[in-house]
Parts: structure tokens; C-alpha cells; sequence
């Protein structure tokens, strides 16, 4: 089927305002041109697309059939200009970085200063998801490169530059000062109330993981969003915490909290950032993640 492609550019914008006057308005050309291509796709298609009535152009079942297909593949085309421009201008584009809590302020937030320090006019669009979530969002094309945190499931589409060692640790309050002299074994957590991030994230797994091979399960009595709130939890003795040793930090050195010693340290893990190697990084995102690197 021979069909002039510029018939499904007018069918697009005739969809999209159900009319022939602003579409003809949007393409700079003239209403009856607008016609003539819309019945030439229905001649070329041997359908009706449109219903037509005195208040525009409504889609029939097989317009909207063709509709869902067209829309796809006419904003994929927008979308590609919109990425070649951005790939073109170091001066006033647009880099899009999916990171989480900890990777953003541990790690990322520097660098966004530095970054925005030499290129003020580039928009910084970041994205706050825990590490499955922003990987996800990366193979989907819906950011440029994210932050993330080990462990996560090895993808031959991602590449992975390694920025900086993280811990995870346990900390407590006052309420468990009896502990704070003793060198624990993992198994002796089951007995208190445990603050832990929700299941969904890489940190969460990643100490779930640590425990069972020690054949230790933990049941915690708070699940929370944010490590943040987890110190919190934590300086207010509601149970024993878990999270990376920079987000207690503070609360250790003023001596609100401390960590819990046990018998082997949990193991040691990164702070990495990834891209997809499918997908080529405009020059915004480029002098941005050289400065990472």
C-alpha cells in the first residue's frame, strides 16, 4: 500500500483537535488541502475515519483504531527531534537523572552543584525512585543515566561506572544502651523491635539477602520510605534501625544514636552510575557524566 505519508501527519492533527480548521492552522497549510488528505487516506485505506457533524470531526472505529498507532509513532517522532536538539546544544538543554535518597545526597547533589555552577542555562530534570525503579526508567528511555546503588540484577544493556563504597549498619537509641558494649550475633535482632526501608528497595534486599545466608529472617515492626525517617524512628527509640552508615552519622556524632557492633560487618557495597549503552547521551548529559566519572 501506497499511501503518502504527510495523509497520516494531517489524520494525526485532525485526531487530535477533531478539527479541520485547527489542524490546517497547525501545519500552515489551508483547510481544503487538510480535506483532500484526509479522503485521501480514506480512499487509500478503502475506510471512513471520521464521522463528521457541526461540531467537528469525531473519530469512527477504525479511525480510532488507526489513531492508536499513528499517535505512537508521530510523538516517537517528535520525541527523536527533541532528543537530537538536546544531543546538539551544551548551552540550554535538558538532562533527565533518576536517583534515590542516598545516592542523591551522598553522592549526586555535589556534583548537580558543581554541574549547574558551569552550565546554569541546561535544565536539571531529577527523578526520585528507589534503584529497581530508576533502572526500569532507564532501559524505557525515560532518563539519561541514573544513580544507583548495588546490588542489582546484571543487564547487558547497562553499563556501570563505579563511584563511591557505602555500608549499611544498625543503629539504636538510649532505650538499647545495654547493647552498646556488646558484640552481637545477627540472630540476636529477632528479638528486638526492627526499623527497616520498605521491600522494594535495593538496600532492604540487599540486608534481607545478607541475613538469610546466615539463616537469620527479620520481621520489622516499621517498614518506612526513606532512611531519613528510619534515624528518625531510630533517635525516638522505637526499635533498631537499619540503613547506610552516612545517614546516621550525625545522630552518632552528637551521641542521639550508636551503632550496634556484631560478630562480622556487613559487607561493603557501591554508589555507581549507569546509562544504557543502546542509547547515545546528548552533550548536556555527556560533560555531565564526565564530571562523575
Amino acid at each position: 500500500m501506497n499511501i503518502n505519508l504527510e495523509y497520516y501527519k494531517i489524520f494525526y492533527f485532525v485526531s487530535k483537535y477533531g478539527s479541520v480548521t485547527v489542524a490546517a492552522k497547525e501545519l500552515c497549510i489551508s483547510q481544503p488541502a487538510v480535506s483532500q488528505g484526509v479522503k485521501q487516506l480514506e480512499e487509500g485505506l478503502g475506510v471512513i475515519l471520521f464521522q463528521r457533524n457541526s461540531k467537528g470531526m469525531t473519530l469512527t472505529a477504525e479511525g480510532e483504531a488507526l489513531f492508536y498507532y499513528i499517535s505512537r509513532g508521530y510523538e516517537q517522532i517528535i520525541q527523536g527531534e527533541q532528543k537530537v536538539k538536546e544531543m546538539l546544544d551544551i548551552e540550554s538543554g535538558e538532562i533527565r537523572i533518576g536517583a534515590s535518597d542516598m545516592t542523591l545526597q551522598f553522592y549526586l547533589l555535589p556534583y548537580l552543584e558543581q554541574y549547574h555552577s558551569i552550565y546554569p542555562r541546561i535544565k536539571v530534570n531529577v527523578t526520585n525512585a528507589p534503584t529497581p525503579s530508576t533502572i526500569e526508567r532507564l532501559l524505557e528511555g525515560k532518563i539519561d543515566f541514573g544513580v544507583v546503588s548495588t546490588p542489582f540484577i546484571e543487564d547487558s544493556r547497562i553499563r556501570v561506572y563505579k563511584g563511591r563504597i557505602i555500608r549499611d549498619i544498625f543503629v539504636a537509641g538510649e532505650r538499647f544502651s545495654d547493647l552498646r558494649n556488646e558484640t552481637l550475633c545477627y540472630d540476636k535482632l529477632s528479638e528486638f523491635p526492627l526499623i527497616c526501608l520498605e521491600e522494594n528497595t535495593s538496600t532492604r534486599k540487599y540486608i534481607d539477602n545478607f541475613l538469610s545466608k546466615k539463616s537469620v529472617m527479620i520481621n520489622p515492626e516499621f517498614e518506612l520510605a526513606t532512611s531519613s525517617i528510619v534515624v528518625q524512628f531510630a533517635v525516638r527509640n522505637m526499635g533498631i534501625g537499619c540503613v547506610v552508615e552516612d545517614f546516621a552519622k550525625e545522630e552518632i556524632r552528637a551521641g542521639r544514636l550508636f551503632k550496634l557492633n556484631f560478630e562480622e560487618e556487613i559487607p561493603e557495597r557501591e554508589i555507581c552510575v549507569i546509562t544504557d549503552n543502546r542509547m547515545p547521551l546528548s552533550r548536556a548529559a555527556e560533560a555531565m557524566l564526565e564530571l562523575l566519572k
